[in-house]
């Protein structure tokens, strides 16, 4: 059967089970459109403001589903918008992937309009891309790129078509896609053996997780594990949910903004294993004073991540959902009473309570979490910055894949998008998004696709007129030198959002931070909710940086030592 390449993409799009897409078109992509069109009944195309906001909601679509994410771009200034959502979900292990037109192949290296060299741009920040420019490759090539954004670590591919591609007729036989296999290719039986022998001796074991738990679905088997080797666990900012907070195992993020309970433990275990995360410099900081009594203990689908930034005594690669499977299945149960009780014991006397310089944010988040609970089904998104820290820190995080955050690139302007993605991917969930006025400034425009798609989105807007996260530097390491972060432009963003057809609300700093976000959610509509909060409260406790994680300023202490 013979149909154009635009019609083949659609195609190929429905075998990888897809029905949902984000995008903006433009005029390398109108053939592509047309084919969108012809075929709403089977693919939901979504119209962004903007084509960052695009890619944004696909990495969310992707993160909250598990599914692969698909987002759609012109060439030129098109693509190029895509840039910062494609790296976003490149350092967080993301599968999208982005569909781009360029000029017709006869145009190429002509400086053409609206061309430039996309798969050039982006090559460091996806898995693989490609540029097609032998229309009998195109389907091939598609199915690749969804093969390769799924297997192994997940994460962005672009495919980029000439114009001429998508209008040439093809030959095109329907392929049933088989699903990918997790990876078992390197796990080596000698790597299990030795990984069990450090387990074994180990008194004071300690866990320390990332966002490759949750990206191979293995929570449960994680819960297993530590139950099973009786050792507390903490979590990067990529893995909460991964465990849920309420788990008497489960300390908190380590780090520069993690719990004092976290840091101490790392810092005094005689095993830490290391389970689908990468070092971080935000969890290591200072690097020779980081787990220094510990062996370290790394378990990764990803081998360049051995040794990059700390060196391990030895190490598994494999996918982390079988590599736990195995483990569980050979470890004998063990008990380490004594460190549990010290665990204990310091989640005790470093409690993660309030000071003063975050007590509203605190009281704020507290409110989302009473009328979260209420739901059935709840997912947080948020920007870059203070606010995030905080949701990090004050909210409960019970499931995988329900906090969406940028955590290696740390975009601004990713929360609305995803927040989206979310919503469109689970549209029965209630989806909330935590942003910092500083932050909502680089994606409001995306309220235009909340309201044009009535998303029962609500976003709440910190505000503090400033650029928190920085200023708060500015305070601590610069002498107060507020060198252009305040934001004292007049913005009413109550005004603004009823602008977009999106109703707005205000949270003053004497409201009633409940009843007001209960509310806002009883509309069951696109809400924005001003939440007026101090310019200089701060995300405490931290880790100054090029401090050891042990130094940590702004934690209270119930001992008061």
């Amino acid at each position: 059967m013979q149909i154009t390449g635009a019609q083949l993409i659609i195609e190929c799009l429905i075998e990888q089970g897809v029905d949902r897409v984000f995008g903006y078109p433009g005029g390398q992509v109108i053939p592509l459109y047309d084919a969108l069109y012809m075929n709403r009944d089977r693919i939901k195309h979504i119209l962004t403001a903007h084509e960052q906001g695009a890619s944004h909601a696909a990495d969310g679509y992707a993160r909250s589903s598990g599914k692969v994410g698909v987002c759609i771009a012109t060439s030129g200034p098109g693509a190029t918008n895509l840039v910062t959502g494609l790296a976003t979900a490149y350092m967080d292990s993301s599968p999208v992937v982005a569909i781009t037109g360029n000029v017709p192949v006869t145009l190429l290296g002509r400086d053409s309009f609206q061309e430039v060299d996309i798969t050039g741009v982006t090559m460091p920040i996806t898995k693989h891309n490609y540029i097609v420019k032998d229309k009998n490759e195109l389907a091939a090539t598609l199915r690749e790129a969804f093969k390769i954004a799924k297997e192994g670590r997940p994460g962005p591919v672009l495919v980029d078509i000439p114009k001429n591609i998508q209008q040439d007729l093809i030959e095109y036989e329907r392929v049933e896609i088989e699903p990918v296999k997790r990876s078992t290719s390197r796990l080596r039986d000698d790597d299990i053996e030795k990984a069990i022998n450090l387990i074994s001796l180990s008194e004071r074991p300690m866990c320390y997780i990332g966002g490759g738990v949750i990206r191979s679905d293995a929570s449960a088997e994680l819960v297993e594990f530590i139950d099973r080797i009786d050792a507390p666990v903490c979590s990067s900012l990529m893995a909460l949910g991964a465990v849920p907070s309420f788990n008497p195992r489960f300390t908190g993020m380590v780090g520069m903004h993690g719990t004092k309970v976290s840091n101490l433990m790392v810092n005094s275990c005689d095993l830490l294993i290391v389970i689908g995360a990468r070092f971080s410099d935000r969890v290591i900081s200072k690097g020779s004073t980081f787990a220094t009594q510990a062996r370290i203990l790394q378990l990764d689908i990803d081998p360049a991540e051995f040794d990059k930034n700390i060196i391990s005594d030895s190490h598994v690669v494999g996918d982390i959902k079988e590599i736990l499977t195995i483990l569980n299945s050979r470890l004998e149960k063990r008990e380490h009473k004594d460190w549990m009780d010290r665990v204990q014991d310091a989640k005790r006397r470093f409690p993660m309570k309030v000071t003063l310089e975050s007590k509203r944010p605190r009281e704020i988040l507290k409110a989302l979490d009473d009328v979260l609970s209420t739901e059935k089904d709840a997912f947080v998104a948020t920007e870059v910055g203070q606010h995030q820290m905080w949701a990090a820190q004050y909210l409960k995080h019970n499931k995988p894949r329900h906090f969406l955050t940028s955590g290696g690139l740390g975009t601004m302007g990713f929360g609305t998008g995803a927040a989206i993605g979310a919503q469109i991917a689970n549209p029965e969930a209630r989806v909330v998004n935590v942003a910092g006025d500083g932050s909502f400034r680089m994606n409001c425009n995306e309220l235009a696709t909340i309201a044009r798609y009535k998303l029962p989105v609500v976003i709440l807007v910190f505000n503090n007129h400033c650029l928190g996260m920085v200023r708060q530097w500015q305070n601590l390491f610069f002498q107060k030198h507020y060198s252009e972060t305040t934001l004292d432009t007049p913005l009413d963003w109550v005004m603004l959002a009823n602008a977009y057809g999106v109703k707005g609300m205000r949270l003053k700093a004497d409201d009633d931070a409940e009843a007001i976000l209960k509310s806002a959610f009883e509309l069951n509509e696109g809400v924005v909710v001003d939440c007026e909060i101090p310019i200089d409260d701060k995300v405490l406790p931290m880790v100054a940086p090029g401090a050891s994680i042990n130094d940590m300023m702004g934690f209270i202490d119930n001992e008061g030592n």
